[in-house]
């Protein structure tokens, strides 16, 4: 018998890099720069959001290994919790990455309208209401077809869709390296990057409100990790090479979004951070002209397609094992003549471009999505102590067991609820995120009890 082929050290790292590093850091550090009153704070956001990363990996790997099931990350919630807990945090989960992909749509379409439009970029042009309503709504128009078009290429099949994500991916990494660029080529910076502290700053309050505030839009950035569930049983000696591969990918995921936003504070100027959007198309043309911009911008819009598309191709695969599983209708099963899964595929499609007409904006959208995600991520999380205790007779097994038990879940879940809670008190700024998060969890959860009893009782598992 043929045996059966297990990551190594440099694939597992590698998969958690590819894992992590998304569109966020070309739009984030912005929100997290406005929040910050100094760069410190703004530095020690992403610090802080790697180490919560890391700590969250290797809970997830720890997961995976002891429950190695397919389509995982949902599944766990079954395992650990009553199933009213687990298909509502499922279905938000869903509707976060939805509003994920909405958000992501949006960056985008702020980068290639300024291509399109170049008076968008004039501030005294956006001070007109009717010019600022009108580039919105051509960013939101540009969002939707974005959207579109990839539901349509994953109409198309498998194979056209992940071709597609082929090349769109390669441009995505190149990105990256570019954006790092300037800081070879910058003859200094706009402005210090750590200055030294002047008259009477915020009081620690604000310097925790700020942090709060901050790692929200970070969490963002950092998001992808706890994919790493889906790898435990897959892994060549699982013990040594999961927490090295974890440590070394998020080693150097921060190290290359430290460099990026010290090149952003670099080239753009702290302040000047703070009010900016296409703050990567901004950087090109301070350093290589304005015909840069414009060619990057055309990237990072290609970028933002190649998210879109991943996005598109995977979620609709978690609502069909939700619906083998009974959880969904079994509708959400059927597919087209290219084996797409319709019915999946049109549902999450149609929430994402809800959101992006009911947002408009990738603020109001963030504050939303880290929301929901952090009732996912502190729940699954917290199945780890449901779980080592179902599978103590795995222990001595050669199954991966994180070192720091039970420190790395605690703290990050307590990340989490301080994250949560940062979002229900700036809601003044986010426009009721929090709240309207609690609805849409209310809503699947009462849905729930409300199918249950109106399903015949031979339906019910």
């Amino acid at each position: 018998m043929m045996q059966k082929q297990k990551l190594q050290l440099f694939d597992l790292t590698m998969i958690v890099i590819s894992f992590v590093i998304g569109m966020g850091i070309f739009r984030t550090p912005v929100n997290v720069a406005a929040a910050s009153p100094t760069p410190a704070i703004f530095y020690l956001c992403w610090v802080a959001g790697g180490l919560v990363a890391l700590c969250g990996a290797l809970t997830y790997a720890e997961i995976g290994s002891r429950l190695p099931v397919t389509g995982g990350y949902y599944k766990v919630f079954a395992y650990a919790y009553h199933p009213s807990i687990a298909f509502a945090i499922n279905c938000i989960i869903l509707v976060s990455n939805a509003a994920s992909c909405a958000a992501v749509a949006l960056v985008g379409s702020e980068y290639i309208s300024s291509v399109l439009i170049p008076a968008s970029k004039d501030a005294a042009y956006l001070q007109v209401a009717a010019n600022a309503g009108f580039i919105k709504t051509v960013q939101v128009s540009i969002a939707v077809f974005a959207i579109t078009l990839f539901y349509i290429v994953n109409m198309l099949g498998l194979r056209m869709s992940a071709k597609t994500q082929t090349v769109l991916m390669i441009i995505k990494i190149g990105m990256v390296v570019l954006l790092i660029t300037p800081l070879f080529f910058a003859t200094g910076p706009a402005s210090s990057a750590l200055p030294a502290a002047t008259g009477m700053g915020p009081a620690l309050r604000e310097y925790i409100k700020a942090f709060g505030v901050g790692l929200v839009a970070v969490s963002f950035s950092f998001g992808g990790y706890q994919q790493t569930i889906n790898f435990g049983e897959e892994v060549e000696k699982p013990n040594r090479n999961i927490p090295r591969g974890i440590f070394i990918g998020i080693f150097v995921i921060i190290l290359l979004y430290l460099l990026i936003n010290y090149a952003y504070v670099k080239v753009i100027g702290f302040e000047e951070l703070k009010k900016s959007t296409n703050i990567a198309a901004i950087m090109a043309s301070k350093i290589f002209g304005a015909q840069a911009e414009r060619i990057l911008s055309v990237l990072l819009f290609l970028g933002v397609l190649a998210y879109v598309n991943a996005v598109l191709l995977s979620n609709p695969r978690v609502m069909y094992a939700m619906s083998e599983d009974g959880i969904l209708p079994a509708a959400f099963t059927r597919r087209n003549k290219k084996e797409a899964l319709s019915l999946a595929l049109t549902v999450f499609a149609a929430v994402a471009a809800i959101v992006v007409f009911w947002a408009r904006e990738f603020d109001k959208i963030l504050s939303f999505t880290i929301f929901l995600d952090s009732f996912g991520m502190a729940l699954s999380a917290g199945s780890i102590f449901i779980i080592r205790k179902r599978t103590r007779h795995l222990d001595g097994s050669g199954i991966f067991s994180m070192k720091l038990y039970p420190l790395l879940p605690l703290v990050f879940i307590a990340a989490y609820i301080f994250v949560a809670i940062s979002i229900a008190l700036d809601y003044r700024n986010n426009d009721y995120a929090a709240l309207i998060g609690l609805l849409v969890l209310a809503f699947f959860t009462g849905l729930y009890f409300l199918v249950k009893t109106f399903r015949k009782p031979e339906q019910v598992n």
